[in-house]
């Protein structure tokens, strides 16, 4: 991964969690275990800490940065989705940003809460806990379900596997040709066939994710 140092401070990354090689990570930066940060992604620490605590996830093309005296926080099982952008913000235990959603300076999303994808939420902003919050600016919308976090809780669990499996299997080939037997739209091959039919590729086995980190 493209990983600086920046004026004698260096990236911290958990050996567990998983970094992907196209993310970019700049000076005061802290992965924790179990983490995920997946491709494109850039956690700028220089100016502030960035961190990242355990099972927490960030999402490709993710943009983490704060104002000086500020920092990023993401606390654990924090899930960020794609494109999301976090200012000087924190993030609670348990949260959920959606896709390309903005959290500006010293805002603060509760414990279990959820912003919808798309949002901006305004510097300084405390969403309550378990409260969705949605809109430009984000207000909050309704409280969420004992169903909706654990929907939630499973999504991370899920991202918590991946981490583990990409620290397994992922590494950098070259793709292979049209016309390779067995790959998708072979003759022969019907539509849909499944990725443990390709070579090199394994099916995955049916899993049932948890939000808690499989020791």
């Amino acid at each position: 991964m493209p990983c600086y140092e920046f004026e004698g401070v260096r990236p911290i990354v958990d050996p567990s969690a998983f970094v992907h090689p196209t993310a970019v990570l700049i000076g005061d930066v802290i992965i924790g275990p179990h983490c995920l940060v997946g491709p494109g992604a850039a956690l700028r620490g220089d100016i502030g800490r960035l961190e990242m605590r355990a099972g927490s996830n960030v999402q490709d093309n993710c943009t983490l940065h704060c104002f000086p005296g500020k920092g990023v926080l993401i606390e654990e099982d924090g899930h960020v989705g794609h494109g999301a952008v976090l200012h000087g913000c924190t993030i609670k235990r348990n949260a959920l940003v959606g896709m390309n959603a903005v959290i500006m300076d010293d805002a603060v999303i509760g414990d279990s809460a959820f912003v919808a994808a798309m949002s901006f939420v305004k510097a300084g902003t405390d969403v309550p806990p378990r409260t969705l919050v949605g809109g430009i600016p984000a207000k909050p919308m309704r409280e969420l379900t004992d169903d909706e976090i654990a929907w939630k809780s499973e999504g991370t669990g899920h991202y918590q596997h991946l981490a583990r499996r990409h620290l397994a299997t992922s590494k950098e080939v070259a793709p292979l040709t049209p016309g390779t037997p067995g790959t998708p739209g072979t003759p022969g091959d019907a539509p849909g066939d499944a990725p443990g039919d390709v070579p090199g590729r394994q099916r995955v086995p049916e899993i049932t994710y948890k939000a808690k980190h499989e020791q």
